[in-house]
C-alpha cells in the first residue's frame, strides 16, 4: 500500500482508531469530535481505495489492510509524537502512572513491589476491575498499564507475560479432616489395599459448601476440568467478588474453594488452610502486563513496567 502521499493527520487519527478500537475512543484520545474522526476515516479510505475498519454494533475491528498499514506507520508516528510533544520544564514532576488490574493481585503483591518507587517520588493511580473492561479503558487512554488475566486479542495492544498463578483446592482444617475420613471410608468400602493411596474423589465434596468468586464458578469449573476431567455441577453457597473475601470465608470454616496459591500461601504454611489435593499438573493461569499503545510520554511508566517485570520473577 502506498503511504507516502497520505495526509499525516489522517494517519494519526487512523492509528488512534486502530489502537482504541472505536471512533469514539479515538476522538477522546485526540480531543476531536466523533463526527470529525468518522469523516477523516472515510477520507483515508477514499485515498487508499480500501476498507480499513469493519463497523460493529460497539466499536470497529481492523481489516487486514488496516493491520498492514498500522504495522508500517505506528513506529514512525510514535517517534514523531515523542519529538514534537511538549518538553516538561526542568525539575517538573512526572504525571502519575495509571495502573489497573485484579484487586487481589494489586493489593497483595503488586503494590508492595512498587513501594520503593513510590518512596522515590513516583506517583500511582490504581484502579481495579475485570480484564476486558480494563483493556477497553486502556485503549481509550484511561490507564498506562494493565495487568490482564488473559492475553489481549488482536495486535493493537503490546502484552508480555508477567506471572503464572497456580490454583489450589483448599478448605479449613476442620473440613479437611472430615474429608480425609470420607476418603478413607470410601477406600475401605472399595477394598483398597492397606496403605495404598487412592485418587482423590471429588464426590466427597458433594455436601460441603462451595465458596466462590462468581455465580458461574469460573475458577472452580476450570479446576474441575483440568484436574478431574469432568464438569462441575454445583451451586455456590457463598459468592463474593473478591478472592480475599473467599479466602477469609474458607479459612473461617465456611466450606471449600479454589484459590491462587500466592493468595493463600501464608495460610497454607500456618495450617489455617489445607490443600485438599496436590496434583502433579495443577491448573496455571498466566497474567500479562499490557501497556497503553503509543510512545509513553511519562518516564515513570517505563520505571513501573521495568520494576514489575523484575519483581514478578520471584512471585
Amino acid at each position: 500500500m502506498e503511504t507516502a502521499s497520505l495526509d499525516l493527520n489522517l494517519l494519526r487519527t487512523f492509528l488512534a482508531v486502530y489502537r482504541s478500537g472505536s471512533f469514539t475512543g479515538a476522538a477522546r484520545l485526540l480531543g476531536l469530535s466523533q463526527p470529525t474522526v468518522t469523516t477523516q476515516m472515510r477520507a483515508l479510505e477514499r485515498q487508499t481505495g480500501r476498507e480499513l475498519f469493519e463497523r460493529l454494533p460497539r466499536g470497529v475491528t481492523p481489516t487486514p489492510v488496516a493491520d498492514e498499514l498500522a504495522t508500517r506507520v505506528a513506529a514512525p508516528l510514535d517517534e514523531l509524537a515523542a519529538v514534537a510533544g511538549p518538553t516538561p520544564p526542568a525539575g517538573a514532576r512526572a504525571e502519575p502512572v495509571h495502573l489497573a488490574g485484579p484487586a487481589e493481585l494489586l493489593c497483595t503483591t503488586v503494590l508492595p513491589a512498587l513501594a520503593p518507587l513510590v518512596a522515590e517520588g513516583v506517583r500511582l493511580r490504581v484502579s481495579t476491575g475485570l480484564t476486558d473492561p480494563l483493556l477497553d479503558e486502556l485503549r481509550a487512554g484511561r490507564h498506562d498499564l494493565v495487568i490482564a488475566t488473559t492475553r489481549p486479542r488482536g495486535r493493537t495492544l503490546h502484552a508480555v507475560p508477567l506471572t503464572d498463578e497456580e490454583f489450589v483446592l483448599v478448605a479449613a482444617p476442620v473440613w479437611a479432616e472430615r474429608l480425609r475420613g470420607r476418603q478413607r471410608a470410601r477406600e475401605s468400602a472399595e477394598g483398597a489395599r492397606p496403605g495404598a493411596r487412592e485418587p482423590f474423589d471429588p464426590a466427597v465434596l458433594h455436601d460441603v459448601p462451595l465458596v466462590t468468586y462468581a455465580e458461574d464458578l469460573p475458577i472452580a469449573r476450570r479446576y474441575w476440568r483440568h484436574v478431574f476431567g469432568r464438569r462441575l455441577s454445583r451451586t455456590a453457597a457463598v459468592t463474593v467478588p473478591d478472592l480475599r473475601g473467599v479466602r477469609a470465608a474458607v479459612a473461617a470454616g465456611a466450606g471449600f474453594s479454589v484459590l491462587p496459591r500466592y493468595l493463600c500461601q501464608e495460610l497454607l504454611a500456618s495450617g489455617d488452610l489445607v490443600a485438599l489435593l496436590e496434583p502433579e499438573d495443577p491448573p496455571i493461569n498466566t497474567g500479562f502486563l499490557v501497556q497503553r499503545p503509543g510512545a509513553p510520554d511519562n518516564p515513570d511508566v517505563a520505571r513501573v513496567r521495568a520494576l514489575l517485570l523484575r519483581a514478578a520473577r520471584g512471585w
